[in-house]
């Protein structure tokens, strides 16, 4: 009998992850605190692109100026007549760094909105340990509560975006996030949304 083969990530996975985590203990002091200040000096940082690129228009809309809350929509503009779900994003980073602009996660919601089809929505929830939980959870569901106001989803959201199809998505703490935001929003009593299922990506170190 064959010996079963062992399982392994794409080298180029391998790397990022590596990378990732590379920096997670660059820039976390001992102290628990994180050093932003090297941080923005490492991170490449993605604009919003009102011109599609790869078929994809992307733009940032604020929830909430007060504690920074806002999201960046991933629009695949080449279903502009479908009807397309709603993926509602939650990043990686150890819940302490990232946010939907940095070029790493901005290439992948491109990725999500081309090829599933669907509208991303990827959220800037608040950083620890700056904002200790339930912050991050909160952050999450008030973006689902505030894309369920009629005049926010028609001025925000394309008007082929299906709400009432909504996904909640994330990686890694985005993961932890997407589990918990889930877990409220099937408690609450939408107008339009109908969160129907979410799934949860998880990296591990190597």
């Amino acid at each position: 009998m064959d010996s079963p083969k062992s399982l392994s990530l794409p080298l180029k996975t391998r790397i990022s992850n590596w990378v990732r985590h590379t920096l997670i203990d660059l820039i976390t002091r001992k102290d628990g605190t994180v050093n932003r200040g090297l941080l923005n000096l490492v991170l490449v940082r993605s604009p919003p692109s009102s011109q599609p690129i790869d078929g994809i228009k992307t733009y940032d809309v604020v929830v909430d100026p007060t504690r920074n809350l806002w999201f960046r929509v991933f629009v695949p503009t080449n279903y502009a007549i479908e009807d397309l779900p709603v993926m509602v994003y939650f990043h990686g980073g150890g819940f302490i760094i990232v946010s939907p602009d940095v070029k790493m996660y901005d290439d992948i919601c491109r990725r999500f909105a081309r090829e599933l089809p669907a509208v991303v929505v990827s959220v800037d929830y608040r950083l620890a340990p700056e904002h200790r939980h339930p912050a991050q959870h909160d952050d999450g569901f008030d973006v689902l509560k505030f894309l369920d106001v009629e005049e926010n989803r028609s001025e925000w959201l394309p008007e082929n975006a299906n709400i009432s199809r909504c996904f909640i998505a994330g990686d890694s703490a985005g993961g932890h996030i997407a589990h918990f935001v889930y877990q409220r929003a099937s408690q609450f009593k939408f107008k339009q949304f109908e969160v129907r299922t979410y799934f949860i990506v998880h990296f591990t170190k190597f």
